[in-house]
């Protein structure tokens, strides 16, 4: 009985541990013994205890008056691990096989490389008329749903402008596009790269904050009208938010 109690009281104290880490966030990154306080609802006391000990194994740092504290060197060591083993188009799995059985339509996984994005996993639409592009298929960046719903979530998007795909671009008016896709959180297309296609995309993020590609589906315009566009985007959403929360991404 009391190697249990004891047991019990060791998992809470991780629980708790756990709790305060998960307190950070990227625009909070240095709290006060006060703030963290709120934030995990725990007493002065157990909050310094299990302070102390994060500080000991270097998963926090304090420093300051007020002392403040931090996320540590651990913490970017587990990061680095989990991030060196990671398989964005694996990850993404049960994301594209849900989106898969809920439209019928092509599912494609893009990346951002650069000036490109590149597909890196696809589940093609089982329906006699469809379309699909196939893994390693890689084009500019600013084309696209799939493309500009990345680009819009980019520090600086008119650098990619200067490319073959913005040649017969309207600058000003592309930059308000990227806007509103940004505001609205998805981008859709119609007979843009492919005659006849309706492209609808959503960006997903890294644990970094940043954007790191696309999750899009692709129909014929002949099946995929308004209400089922609406319909896609609510599931495109839902799933590129599951997607990006698996990466480590945390929502302001």
């Amino acid at each position: 009985m009391e190697t249990a109690e004891k047991a019990g009281e060791g998992v809470r104290a991780v629980d708790r541990a756990l709790d305060i880490l998960m307190a950070f966030t990227a625009t909070d990154h240095r709290l006060t013994a006060g703030e963290l306080a709120r934030r995990v609802d725990l007493s002065r006391p157990t909050l310094y205890r299990l302070l102390r000990t994060l500080e000991h194994k270097g998963f926090i740092v304090s420093s300051g008056e007020p002392q403040r504290f931090e996320l540590g060197p651990s913490v970017a060591n587990l990061a680095h691990v989990w991030g060196a083993g990671l398989d964005i188009a694996t990850v993404a799995q049960p994301m594209m096989r849900r989106l898969w059985e809920a439209t019928g339509e092509t599912v494609s996984l893009l990346v951002h490389q650069g000036p490109m994005r590149t597909c890196v996993a696809e589940l093609p639409s089982a329906q006699p008329l469809s379309f699909k592009r196939g893994v390693g298929y890689s084009t500019d960046v600013t084309l696209g749903a799939s493309g500009r719903v990345i680009l819009a979530h980019v520090a600086a998007p008119e650098t990619y402008l200067g490319g073959e795909g913005a040649r017969d671009m309207d600058l000003v008016a592309y930059l308000d596009r990227l806007r509103t896709i940004r505001e609205q959180g998805h981008e859709i297309s119609r007979d843009e790269l492919i005659k006849g296609a309706v492209a609808m995309a959503v960006p997903y993020f890294g644990g970094d904050g940043q954007v790191k590609g696309s999750l899009a589906v692709f129909g014929p315009g002949v099946r995929v009208d308004e209400e089922r566009v609406r319909a896609i985007v609510a599931v495109l959403k839902e799933e590129g938010g599951r997607l990006s929360a698996a990466l480590g991404y945390r929502a302001r």
